[in-house]
């Protein structure tokens, strides 16, 4: 993710200065808490005051619209005006009856078949990971909620990092909040890549969209990311969701997809004086008996990236890793 610019608050929304003079925020939280309530009932996550809309339908709707009668093999007739397919469209290609079809949308049925979810996540096109999404939607009901609170960190965990001295590694939850990071993870993502920081709305802000590689990919898969292990009433996925869709809008057109994916392994682009430049291949790995990431960072012998590892590390052992971030920084690209 791009950095936080010089004078930024550590783990604030992006844009707010340091040593600035607080403002009342209460008109603002409940505007955004207005929009958040909205935007969830809207988006396939009921609020507790409007749960007209039921997930797995709103999901289904929103998947519906993006494939085109060409992807699945049907044929586009003229003056069509239907965005994706139609309901009856999706029924047949799954092998159920337009009006169960129509039943799963509006929320009337939730106990779908595992034999129906298969079929409508074929005739959907959605991926494996997808189709697990779609599982779990179905059966939110049963799984639901024992509390959005997650299991705090094992002592473990924290020993491991902070003995990995050539490792830069940070620990996040499932809002791509930062709650653990090493000193050498410090020192290469200073501010970004420490507790405090958020992925989604580092990714959000205007330095990152200006200066990050690839931003449009990136964004896309940061999101579908937060949406495949969202839960819907985390009071911190709510605050995230409404911050976003009121301050930009390519995060609520975006999230309005429904895309979910599984950010596993990728590269990330850092600036080291006095070596420039330097792109780490990071890999995430989810940590048992949490819904917490291990996000672990490593370079190949001799590559430039390993030269910075060796700098860093050399940094910290003499307490002298502090470095001003860079816009184009990503933690996670």
């Amino acid at each position: 993710m791009a950095v936080h610019p010089p004078g930024a608050v550590r783990g604030a929304l992006p844009g707010a200065v340091r040593g600035a003079a607080a403002p009342d925020h209460r008109a603002e939280r409940h505007t955004r808490r207005t929009v958040v309530l909205a935007f969830f009932a809207d988006s396939g996550y009921p609020a507790r005051v409007d749960a007209r809309r039921s997930e797995l339908g709103q999901y289904l709707r929103a998947r519906r619209a993006l494939v085109q009668p060409e992807d699945v093999g049907l044929t586009r007739e003229p003056g069509r005006r239907v965005d994706g397919l139609r309901r009856e469209e999706v029924a047949r290609l799954a092998g159920i009856s337009p009006e169960y079809y129509l039943r799963l949308e509006r929320g009337r049925d939730h106990q779908p078949s595992d034999q129906v979810l298969v079929a409508l996540g074929r005739a959907l096109r959605l991926d494996h990971e997808a189709v697990d999404y779609l599982r779990r939607l179905a059966h939110a009901e049963r799984r639901r909620p024992e509390g959005v609170v997650p299991p705090g960190l094992d002592d473990s965990v924290r020993s491991l990092l902070a003995q990995w001295s050539h490792t830069p590694a940070f620990v996040m939850d499932r809002n791509q909040d930062i709650i653990l990071s090493n000193a050498l993870a410090s020192a290469l993502g200073p501010g970004y890549m420490e507790p405090g920081a958020n992925l989604v709305l580092q990714m959000f802000s205007e330095a990152s969209r200006q200066h990050a590689a690839d931003w449009h990919p990136t964004a896309h898969r940061v999101v579908a990311a937060l949406r495949l292990h969202a839960e819907p009433e985390d009071p911190r996925l709510q605050e995230i969701v409404g911050t976003l869709t009121l301050q930009d809008p390519d995060f609520a057109r975006i999230w309005a997809r429904h895309d979910v994916a599984v950010q596993r392994t990728g590269v990330s682009r850092h600036w080291i004086d006095p070596i420039g430049w330097v792109e780490f291949r990071w890999q995430n790995l989810a940590i048992p008996g949490s819904s917490h990431v291990l996000v672990t960072f490593w370079a190949d012998p001799g590559t430039p990236a390993a030269a910075a590892v060796a700098y860093l590390a050399a940094q910290v052992q003499q307490g002298t890793a502090r470095r001003q971030p860079v816009a184009g920084e990503t933690a996670v690209g």
